[in-house]
């Protein structure tokens, strides 16, 4: 049954678009308080972990760009009708898998389905609101949305896991999807680009592949050596398909990913600050929640409501932020969103033996502020653009999120691992126990396993050994956050350095004008904006 036109309202369109978004932010949030419930289920590795963010972030940071392409060209609900299939068929089976290596190849799934469904979501807000004052009623939701699943991933998580179990946080996905997928097909309004853009999947291919060589590399580095042939293998495949993405760009007529919106500083500090702060505020989260759950001993519904601070600081921050955009200039409102972030999670990496929760409040507080405002203006941001534009500029600071993610994961997960099971290799030398039960405490130390690792000795040695598991916990919880606090303080510097003027608000449209032709010809651009001066003086 299909409603006639009339009846595709664009309320409809925005609140299913609002529905898939919420699954997409949720699934990216809430899986963090349930990590420990899966390492101990599916005895898991740290890498097998870390797989469980990344095999869900990559597919979405490889295809999102492609995706909105397609919906441009045969239709966009078509697309997100096949997203959320996908997306739905893949939260079933992360539901009833067996397996680390199972559930991370339906998480895969989850990714491409939702990569689909986050590149045609603002787009068809876009065209259901052709007036600029409905539009950003349509985008305001949207934007919403997505703080709003921020917010409540890591409690509802927590109150999932606590109950249900950890698969529940898959298994609600099945009817909310079923769902919208009866309604997208009665009540979704169906939209295309007039002048489509063809699918670039040479450039999906060579950015994908160079990301999952990169983030396998820097997972499999503690495990194999970092000089290893496989390790160094990955790297260079890395820096090639990486590298040759570039240029591949460069020389499309209609590339997948717009690289010449990076001549714009503004442009530029804005992607540069959305890979920031997700690449070591939102990718910590998945530290912190170990930590709290496998060395402090919370639930993780506990968990999730210790994470409160940081998650309602940074929905209220989002809205407080959205209202300053026009008001305060870029270069303070992005700088010191980052300058905030670097100061909550420096303040976050004091953990010791004596912290109690209550400890991390002031910087989960000031974090989540600064994780607020810079969502804001990385969501903003790309809005000032021309329309013909801000298409693209979307999908590329959603593809910059999700590479931040994904890399994040990989790289403070292999300093996590390298701390911790350095401080326990040191602390254990001379220990009782042969060098094989030494080795494998280490190593499960390393794997974020914490205090529980005291579980499996004899009653006399776990007092002794719970002293050294809290220690080898802090030092690689504390490296985590100092690294990410130095990142997110020098992407702030960037933001600073990058963003010149614009003294009353956000930048000028104007700067946006990039040639979209492989060729460039500086001099027509200087010759443009002195035609847009002189119009102005007339």
């Amino acid at each position: 049954m299909t409603a006639p036109p009339s009846r595709r309202t664009p309320a409809w369109t925005v609140v299913l678009v609002c529905v898939a978004l919420f699954m997409l932010v949720l699934d990216m949030t809430i899986v963090a308080v349930a990590l420990a419930d899966i390492q101990r289920d599916f005895d898991a590795s740290l890498a097998d972990l870390q797989w469980v963010v990344d095999a869900y972030t990559l597919p979405l940071a490889g295809f999102l760009l492609t995706a909105a392409t397609m919906g441009d060209r045969i239709g966009r609900r078509r697309v997100y009708s096949w997203g959320l299939t996908l997306f739905t068929v893949g939260s079933l089976l992360c539901a009833l898998t067996h397996s680390s290596l199972e559930l991370n190849l339906a998480r895969a799934l989850q990714g491409i389905g939702g990569a689909m469904l986050l590149g045609v979501g603002l787009p068809m807000i876009g065209a259901v609101f052709p007036d600029p004052k409905k539009r950003a009623v349509g985008v305001g939701a949207y934007g919403a949305t997505l703080s709003l699943a921020t917010a409540v991933g890591p409690l509802l998580g927590g109150l999932l896991v606590d109950g249900p179990g950890w698969r529940w946080i898959f298994l609600v996905n099945v009817p909310v999807g079923v769902l919208a997928l009866l309604a997208s097909a009665i009540w979704l309004r169906d939209s295309r680009s007039p002048n489509p853009h063809r699918s670039d999947w040479g450039g999906a291919f060579l950015l994908t592949g160079g990301l999952v060589a990169l983030v396998l590399g820097l997972i499999r580095g503690n495990e194999d050596g970092w000089t290893s042939p496989l390790i160094l293998g990955l790297f260079l495949v890395a820096v090639l398909l990486i590298g040759a993405f570039v240029p591949w760009e460069l020389s499309r007529d209609e590339p997948m990913l717009e690289l010449r919106l990076f001549r714009v500083p503004a442009f530029t500090a804005i992607g540069f600050g959305a890979l920031a702060i997700s690449a070591t505020l939102i990718a910590s989260t998945s530290y912190l929640a170990l930590y709290l759950q496998n060395t402090m001993g919370y639930t993780p519904f506990q968990t999730g409501l210790r994470f409160l601070p940081l998650t309602m600081a940074g929905f209220v921050a989002s809205l407080v932020g959205a209202a300053l955009f026009h008001r305060v200039p870029l270069r303070f409102l992005l700088g010191g969103s980052l300058i905030l972030s670097a100061e909550g999670l420096l303040l976050l990496a004091r953990t010791h033996g004596n912290l109690t929760w209550a400890t991390l409040i002031p910087g989960f507080v000031i974090a989540g502020v600064g994780l607020g405002v810079s969502s804001a203006v990385i969501s903003y941001g790309s809005l000032t653009c021309p329309p013909s534009q801000a298409g693209m500029a979307t999908g590329t600071l959603s593809t910059l999120r999700q590479i931040g993610v994904a890399g994040g994961v990989a790289m403070l997960g292999a300093l996590y691992t390298n701390q911790a099971q350095g401080t326990a290799t040191e602390r254990l030398a001379g220990a009782p126990f042969p060098d094989k039960t030494i080795q494998d405490l280490a190593d499960a130390l390393g794997s974020g396993a914490g205090t529980l690792v005291a579980d499996h000795v004899p009653k006399l040695a776990r007092g002794w050994l719970t002293e050294i598991a809290q220690a080898s916990s802090e030092a690689g919880l504390n490296a985590v956050l100092f690294l990410g606090g130095g990142l997110a303080a020098l992407s702030a510097i960037t933001a600073f350095i990058l963003i010149r003027g614009n003294a009353g608000g956000p930048p000028d449209p104007n700067e946006y004008e990039v040639e979209v032709a492989p060729r460039y010809d500086r001099h027509d651009r200087h010759a443009r904006h002195h035609e847009h001066a002189l119009a102005r003086t007339r």
